[in-house]
């Protein structure tokens, strides 16, 4: 059996993160997941939508990820590699070159990431809105103002 090991955050799992997940398994006969601990992610100045468990939910709702572990620091994937007996190690490509210290234990493999697609780009999006509402909130609040002041 060919285990592939991977690590994230997947927060506001998007078609990136399928597609993403559909290769990793494609790779392998089992897909295991490092999913970013809470903790773990307030530590890489990451913060999340979802908590933990309910990210590990989700992963583990899909018919691509056999089992989710806590990733909760750096140094613990070659003890991971290691107990889950994975043969390889896969990432996206924003990661070249960041785990080839591990290729004495298992293969390595960097995958490209879905073009246009990311939970970075979607968080921005929301950022953007609520700054739009934000404004708009604004704008009748002024206005209201003025009425209030014209009727006094």
């Amino acid at each position: 059996m060919k285990t592939v090991i991977t690590y994230g955050t997947f927060d506001l799992f998007h078609v990136g993160h399928v597609r993403l997940l559909k290769r990793l398994r494609n790779l392998g006969d089992r897909l295991v997941v490092g999913l970013s601990t809470d903790a773990f992610n307030e530590l890489k100045g990451k913060s999340c939508v979802f908590p933990y468990e309910h990210r590990k939910e989700i992963l583990l709702a899909t018919q691509y990820v056999d089992d989710v572990f806590p990733e909760e620091n750096w140094e613990q994937k070659r003890h991971d590699i290691m107990r889950e007996e994975a043969t390889i190690f896969a990432m996206g490509d924003d990661w070249a070159g960041k785990f080839d210290d591990l290729e004495n234990i298992c293969q390595v493999v960097y995958l490209p990431r879905t073009p246009d697609t990311s939970t970075t780009e979607i968080k921005q999006v929301f950022v953007k809105l609520k700054e739009e509402r934000l404004h708009e909130v604004r704008n009748v609040s002024q206005h209201l103002n003025r009425l209030i002041e014209e009727l006094l």
